[in-house]
């Protein structure tokens, strides 16, 4: 190896607490623009959103390196993000309430199967977007949801709606029917001819 890739490997152009401190600064930049703009980014992903989170990775990276494009420097940045990221888990860890505030509240979508328009426009989700996030659930129509709630991270949790007791009953009854066939056919089975 080459004195100069050495160099250009190990060698910090800027100083190490500038190194430490540009990755802190904008990791707490993006927490807050993440918590601003709402859940509807950790939700799901639709393409726009994800060409926003890819630019928004690459709109940064030069305010995380600064001038300094050295591994060394690089692997300092990402160090930082992970102790930063760490630290401010472990402390909100030990203050649940701090960490309710920050977070938010669970947004409930979907009530006793009635859509909630405006908690969707809130989040700006779409009943196509709400749709597949059911069907990836297991559910086939919005009408199969009795609750749906968009959690403060982001997921959603989703209640299947029960069936009617009329459709409950009958089930039952042709089940009994079913049975009650099945022992007929057994005892004319027996009986002699």
């Amino acid at each position: 190896m080459s004195a100069t890739m050495m160099q250009d490997l190990f060698h910090v152009s800027i100083p190490i607490a500038e190194k430490i401190l540009r990755p802190v600064v904008v990791y707490a930049f993006l927490v807050v623009c993440l918590r601003v703009f709402g859940k509807r980014e950790m939700v799901q992903l639709n393409p726009f959103d994800f060409v926003v989170l890819l630019s928004l990775s690459n709109a940064v990276q030069n305010a995380i390196i600064g001038e300094d494009n050295s591994l060394l420097g690089g692997l300092i940045g990402a160090l930082s993000l992970l102790v930063v990221n760490w630290l401010v888990i472990r402390f909100l860890f030990r203050h649940r309430r701090l960490d309710q505030i920050l977070a938010g509240k669970p947004v409930v979508l979907v009530e006793k199967g009635h859509l909630k328009e405006r908690a969707l426009a809130k989040e700006l989700l779409t009943h196509s977007e709400l749709l597949t996030m059911a069907r990836r659930q297991g559910l086939e129509s919005l009408k199969e949801i009795q609750t749906c709630i968009l959690e403060p991270g982001g997921t959603i949790s989703m209640k299947r709606k029960e069936p009617p007791p009329e459709e409950t009953r009958q089930a039952e009854l042709l089940a009994r029917i079913d049975k009650l066939s099945v022992q007929i056919h057994d005892l004319r089975k027996r009986l002699p001819a």
